[in-house]
């Protein structure tokens, strides 16, 4: 497993996030990129926590993630409450500072996931704020499982395009087994990007302002998307509370910190 000395660690429910400030993440991306290296940056936030919880096979893959950013603000102010505080990294912020790193860099992006509408919005938004990024590979997968074939024909596209840098959004966490099988065998850093195409895209509205400082974007999402979200907040939100507090009080306990 490959660790960066200089960022430290963070486990939450047993779940590892990098202590690091968007511009220093996009950075290390970018320096990856320029060498062709085969790495797996992760967006996490309370679904993929929890997944990982629930799933110590998934739990274990992510474990071998190169850097793992905290995309939900609950997680950054969890590991604030643990005394080792990171910064709140959204995803579709951390993907608009890494594109305009790769544009000053020249380095050539790719995007894998989404819809075919999602991802002719993203690219054409992507043109008009960084004119000079160069896009490679753009590819919208069917929302089936591809065949064998099909998935290595796809994985040598991504290979043949020169992309140093590739986006996936295939929702968690199947893009997360996606990034983690590839590790290795794409020479580009891969980024799980999540629900972040759908906002820079403006398929999805991004919550506001005031709701994303307050760590109520969830809400807002949950709102534009009931049907498809209700079970996962339902199923994940309670139980992460419990338990990391759980994991808080134990801590603080045994460090003899006061709560």
């Amino acid at each position: 497993m490959r660790r960066e000395s200089n960022m430290r660690e963070i486990e939450v429910l047993g779940f590892r996030i990098h202590r690091t400030a968007r511009a220093d993440a996009a950075r290390l991306v970018t320096t990856w990129g320029r060498s062709g290296e085969s790495r797996v940056v992760l967006a996490a936030n309370v679904h993929m926590v929890m997944e990982a919880w629930d799933d110590r096979g998934l739990r274990d893959q992510l474990q071998c993630a190169d850097l793992v950013v905290a995309d939900g603000r609950p997680l950054a102010w969890a590991t604030r409450a643990l005394g080792e505080s990171t910064e709140h990294i959204r995803g579709a912020d951390f993907t608009l500072e890494v594109c305009r790193q790769a544009e000053e860099a020249g380095l050539p992006v790719g995007l894998y996931g989404s819809s075919p509408d999602t991802l002719e919005g993203l690219r054409s938004f992507l043109s008009r704020r960084y004119p000079d990024l160069v896009i490679a590979f753009s590819v919208s997968p069917p929302y089936r499982a591809l065949t064998p074939d099909e998935d290595e024909e796809m994985t040598q596209a991504v290979h043949a395009s020169g992309a140093r840098i590739l986006f996936v959004s295939l929702g968690c966490p199947k893009q997360e087994r996606w990034m983690m099988e590839r590790r290795g065998r794409l020479p580009c850093v891969m980024l799980g990007a999540g629900a972040a195409f759908d906002f820079l895209a403006g398929t999805v509205p991004q919550a506001p302002g005031w709701m994303q400082r307050a760590g109520l974007e969830w809400i807002h999402r949950l709102a534009s998307d009931p049907r498809r979200l209700w079970k996962r907040y339902l199923k994940h939100n309670p139980r992460f509370i419990v338990l990391f507090a759980a994991q808080w009080l134990r801590q603080t306990v045994g460090s003899g910190r006061r709560p």
